[in-house]
């Protein structure tokens, strides 16, 4: 369990541990990693959506590196490495728009689980597909890199780039934008963090762009999508709201994953649990804990509520 993660950590005696848990769940070994100094390959992102202040502060408390494992996280972490702070002007990470890009919030009303598993581009497991068709993993990744990179949250755009080619981008002050391009891969991002600051032959398909013939990009559609949306209006907001909105959709997520909740009402039971557990300062992990405690008691009585109307 939690416990045995933490101690598996603390006996490691390891240079570096990887945390490729799925939400907040990943939280608890993130902090043991940090606290002893070890630096951390991270794939759960969760751990700075709920933590990030205290865990950010942590690493920079005990001189552990985060080396981020999502694919756009790192690759703003390789975009960024050669630029002062003040030559940035925005990051952008992409998103593939999901199985359900160009569909309208009409569409979206009566989609199943099948369908919101079948990620075009990448090969995910359950609660990631799920995050990844309702646009909320890329809310996730929008606080990630809030935390990592130090960066105003007016300053981290999406853009939907459905062949997941271009893996995010930033642009610079003199009017120049730079690019991480490649295959979707994540062997290419987990060997560039378990190996940094060296690079070693990856055995993946070389990108050819002549081959893949036309990259195309297109804007959110936050009707379609409210998720996105939701988690940059918890990040604003700041204190526990970051915590609550996470907890409340992996309860969300998982009702929709059993069917005891609609595709839309994912946003729906996130929204309304933000509203009912107003933010407050997080100045110790056990406020988070205890947030997340509250989030999931408000969530799953919420999706209880609208489980009783859905036919049987």
């Amino acid at each position: 369990g939690a416990e045995g993660l933490v101690r598996l950590v603390l006996e490691a005696d390891a240079d570096l541990v990887l945390n490729a848990l799925v939400g907040s769940a990943g939280l608890g070994p993130t902090v043991a990693t940090l606290g002893e100094g070890i630096d951390l390959a991270l794939a759960n992102k969760e751990s700075l959506v709920v933590g990030g202040e205290l865990v950010m502060a942590l690493a920079e408390a005990t001189g552990a590196q985060i080396l981020p494992v999502d694919s756009e996280h790192s690759a703003l972490h390789q975009l960024l490495a050669g630029e002062r702070p003040g030559t940035v002007e925005k990051l952008v990470l992409t998103a593939s728009g999901g199985p359900f890009r160009g569909r309208s919030r009409a569409d979206l009303e009566a989609v199943t689980v099948d369908e919101a598993l079948a990620h075009p581009t990448w090969d995910m497991g359950g609660k990631i597909s799920i995050d990844s068709a309702t646009l909320m993993n890329k809310g996730l990744e929008v606080i990630e890199a809030f935390h990592l990179f130090a960066i105003a949250y007016e300053r981290i755009d999406v853009v939907v780039h459905p062949q997941s080619i271009v893996h995010s981008m930033i642009t610079l002050i003199d009017g120049a934008a730079l690019a991480h391009l490649g295959h979707p891969d994540m062997g290419v991002p987990i060997s560039y963090a378990l190996h940094h600051p060296e690079r070693v032959d990856v055995p993946v398909r070389p990108l050819d762009l002549a081959e893949v013939g036309a990259l195309t990009f297109e804007p959110v559609d936050h009707d379609a999508f409210p998720c996105l949306g939701l988690a940059r209006a918890a990040a604003i907001a700041g204190g526990t709201a970051p915590c609550v909105l996470n907890a409340a959709n992996e309860i969300a997520v998982h009702a929709f994953l059993r069917g005891a909740l609609g595709f839309l009402a994912i946003a729906e039971v996130i929204e309304r649990t933000l509203e009912a557990l107003p933010p407050v300062p997080v100045r110790a992990f056990e406020s988070l804990y205890e947030a997340d405690r509250q989030a999931r008691a408000v969530a799953s009585a919420l999706v209880q509520a609208q489980s009783d109307r859905l036919p049987h």
